[in-house]
């Protein structure tokens, strides 16, 4: 399986002179060289009244990118939180690196680098002076701020940006200095919470390539909370998609799309009851599930390859329906989202 190569900077912009391979990356299985950096079981928050986790369990091995995705207010930032220690779960437990979130806060705080959805820097101060602030937080001597910071500015490319005031960065340096700041104590884990919000499509997959970066060259384990299908997609080595709190299905990227069919096909039926259609697609073999979209819009997932448009088009003329759109492809995750969204809100 491809996996990602490494950067390479333009001497004169500190910027990416191409987008690297898309390849996904590789697969990681529990053992005894992958030990559990992260573990929750049965852990619940509650709001008052609201119920913002419930009961998930989950871990994430050393060295993996695992993804948290979900729409908004799933429960992805007070999942983060609690494991920061800057929140108590209302029940269950959780531990990072073997510390307990409640328990050992201060040896959860020493193991972590955190990237808030939310930019946390001085825009008045150098990007440098940003990072020697927060480095000046750990009590170390001036050598080892300087030597700590140098890295972390080289690691994410901003060497040549590091005396320049942070209000003259552009959103994907902001974000990555916001990434030097999570790395600055060489963290065994990093939690990244919407690391990319807001940024355009490029410099969304620049951030992505330093993110790999950091996961690749220094060993970190990544928690990845994100709203964004395609960013899980590019990162993670396993996915847990959050719905209303709850986790409602998990694995690899490429499982979790296996597991809605081979083949997608979206139409819209023009002529005909959209039910009594849906009855008849549901009764053939070939169907794994059908999902209505509203206003006579389907999701068909098939589990024969060989079956196609054609198949679906001819059988609506022959049974008397109309299709005014159709088309067909594999599986995306956006596709899984809301198929197991839509699940897990009939389920509930």
């Amino acid at each position: 399986m491809a996996i990602l190569t490494t950067e390479h900077l333009a001497p004169d912009s500190g910027e990416l002179k191409a987008i690297n391979d898309l390849g996904a990356p590789p697969l990681l299985t529990p053992g005894k060289d992958r030990t559990p950096m992260i573990a929750i079981s049965n852990m619940s928050k509650k709001f008052g009244n609201v119920t913002a986790v419930d009961a998930i369990s989950f871990e994430v091995l050393e060295g993996e990118i695992f993804g948290l995705v979900g729409l908004n207010g799933a429960g992805k930032t007070t999942t983060m939180l609690i494991l920061s220690s800057l929140l108590n779960p209302t029940s269950g437990s959780a531990s990072v690196c073997g510390y307990d979130v409640m328990k050992e806060k201060d040896s959860v705080r020493r193991s972590i680098g955190f990237v808030f959805e939310e930019e946390a820097v001085d825009i008045y101060l150098t990007g440098r002076q940003n990072l020697d602030f927060a480095a000046r937080m750990y009590s170390l001597s001036r050598q080892e701020r300087e030597q700590m910071v140098a890295s972390v500015l080289k690691t994410v490319g901003l060497e040549q940006h590091a005396n320049s005031k942070v209000r003259n960065y552009s959103g994907g340096m902001l974000r990555r200095l916001e990434i030097a700041r999570g790395m600055l104590t060489s963290p065994r884990v990093l939690l990244l919470d919407e690391p990319t919000i807001g940024l355009d499509v490029q410099t969304r997959r620049y951030v992505w390539d330093y993110i790999r970066r950091t996961n690749r060259e220094m060993g970190v384990t990544a928690l990845l909370a994100t709203s964004y299908l395609d960013e899980a997609d590019y990162l993670c080595n396993r996915i847990a998609i959050l719905h209303e709190g709850r986790i409602i299905a998990t694995g690899t990227p490429e499982a979790l799309k296996a597991s809605i069919g081979e083949n997608l096909i979206i139409f819209k039926l023009s002529k005909g009851s959209p039910e009594q259609f849906a009855g008849l697609l549901q009764d053939m073999p070939w169907t794994k599930s059908l999902e209505s979209r509203g206003n006579g819009t389907f999701a068909l997932s098939l589990k024969d390859k060989s079956i196609g448009i054609p198949q679906i088009v001819r059988m609506a003329r022959t049974h008397g329906f109309g299709i005014s759109f159709i088309q067909s492809s594999m599986p995306s995750l956006n596709d899984v989202l809301l198929h197991y969204t839509e699940k897990g809100t009939k389920g509930a």
